[in-house]
């Protein structure tokens, strides 16, 4: 894989969307959560999470971003956590999140990521994409092409919060991501939920068969640790593991790959 597929050393070609929105007139900062590999008791990647400059909760930036400004968000969102995980010499995968509504062309509008990465040394290989599957997208079509897109730059694309929306599997028909990512609420009490038990062990054959690997987000006890992993499913992230750490990058506690 080449590390930089454009070459930023031609005029430079705008995304519109990116040009025409105005100013932001807000901060934000970042928050990193590990997602752990618990066959091997280590760190598979950092989420970057977004967060107010002095930490506040996820809803005191979202709520200001807005159809005028959310192209350039979404394109500082992806340059500000790249640059923040060079500087905590972060030597995981790092996941970051995407508004395909925020996306006009993706060969465009990732410019600014590659030079981003570029800039801080971050290895392309290392970035995950990954969007909702429940958050409205205007033209369908339109994700599948950013996501078949994003793996021809090479990185690794992840669908959140799979199991929350009414369009999982039918994203699923018509591209695999890599990742897939558990929602919360299908693992919340799993080990003694025998509905859930049922639906979980079911996205994992299909993932299986499909070569896309499921992580399992939002795990908070010992039992749905063990259950899950007894599924087949290795790669985990939640509070069991470790909260967000603002600006910082988390350690898990040793108990918490205890049997």
């Amino acid at each position: 894989m080449t590390d930089f597929p454009i070459s930023l050393t031609s005029p430079k070609q705008g995304c519109a969307g990116c040009q025409q929105s105005e100013p932001l007139g807000f901060e934000f900062a970042f928050a990193y959560q590990p997602i752990v590999d618990l066959r091997v008791q280590s760190i598979f990647a950092h989420e970057a999470l977004v967060r107010g400059v002095n930490g506040e909760g996820a809803l005191s930036v979202l709520d200001q971003v807005n159809d005028s400004n959310r192209y350039r968000f979404d394109q500082q969102c992806r340059t500000k956590a790249i640059a923040t995980a060079s500087t905590l010499d972060m030597q995981t995968y790092l996941s970051i999140n995407f508004m395909p509504n925020a996306v006009y062309r993706p060969e465009l509008c990732i410019r600014s990521t590659l030079e981003a990465a570029r800039e801080h040394n971050f290895p392309l290989d290392r970035l995950i994409f990954e969007t909702l599957e429940s958050e409205h997208v205007d033209n369908y079509r339109h994700l599948t092409n950013i996501l078949r897109e994003y793996r021809e730059f090479g990185f690794k694309t992840a669908i959140d919060d799979f199991g929350a929306g009414y369009s999982g599997l039918n994203l699923l028909a018509d591209f695999q991501p890599d990742l897939i990512k558990l929602d919360m609420a299908l693992i919340r009490d799993v080990d003694s939920d025998c509905v859930r038990q049922v639906i979980v062990r079911g996205i994992v054959t299909i993932c299986e068969q499909l070569g896309v690997t499921v992580i399992a987000e939002g795990i908070e006890s010992a039992g749905e640790r063990d259950f899950l992993a007894d599924c087949g499913i290795f790669l985990m992230q939640g509070y069991w593991f470790a909260k967000p750490a603002f600006k910082a990058l988390a350690e898990v506690s040793p108990d918490a790959w205890a049997n």
